[in-house]
């Protein structure tokens, strides 16, 4: 088994193909991103620090999705990415067709009473960008897209669901945050330990920079 570890992994959802529930492609990002991690040679140091063979729970795991369905399970891994489309209001009249309120699975779009504007719950919202896919007459626009980003997932005898970074992160800023990650994990991670067991909060600190803010 040591012999088919390469001491990472980098995987995506099959959204490339022509998936409709897309938000955000991060099929670039994919290949950034394992660029990245080939140049920290991360089979080297497992080599160096696991003790009694490498087994593939060992790899550094790196997951995306591009939509939040995420069937991938960027979750539970050691970062976890998933694309994210924010919907915002413009100035366009509302014809009150209220496709918008029915494609929304999360019930985060909604009309008050006598209202002739559609309204946004952020904190239902997830973020899949279908009401400004459905809006044909742009009153739901785009108002940011990006990525989410979730930090030290797990399975086995103790799972955990990653901790999710705060707000939207750009193409760039997740490469730095991935970057941060990898330098943290070499530096902290002993004997093969997984990166969700060295990160034990939202408020873990690299230097000056947190690691959970884009």
């Amino acid at each position: 088994m040591e012999k088919e570890i390469k001491g990472y992994d980098v995987a995506s959802c099959f959204g490339s193909s022509g998936c409709r529930n897309v938000a955000n492609s991060c099929m670039r990002l994919a290949r950034d991103i394992e660029k990245i991690i080939e140049k920290e040679d991360i089979l080297s140091f497992l080599k160096e620090n696991v003790k009694k063979g490498l087994k593939s729970h060992h790899e550094f795991k790196v997951v995306l999705a591009d939509c939040p369905n995420a069937c991938s399970r960027p979750q539970i891994v050691d970062i976890g990415i998933i694309g994210a489309h924010l919907p915002g209001l413009s100035e366009e009249v509302c014809t009150l067709c209220f496709a918008c309120v029915e494609v929304c699975a999360e019930n985060a779009v909604f009309f008050d009473r006598g209202s002739e504007n559609p309204v946004i719950n952020y904190d239902h919202c997830l973020m899949c960008g279908k009401c400004i896919k459905v809006c044909s007459v742009k009153t739901i626009k785009e108002k940011e897209k990006g990525f989410r980003v979730l930090l030290g997932g797990r399975l086995g005898r103790h799972p955990m669901l990653g901790m999710e970074v705060s707000g939207i992160c750009s193409h760039d800023e997740v490469l730095s945050i991935v970057q941060k990650c990898l330098k943290f994990y070499k530096e902290k991670a002993k004997n093969g330990q997984r990166f969700s067991h060295i990160l034990s909060s939202v408020d873990q600190i690299i230097g000056d920079t947190k690691i959970l803010t884009c």
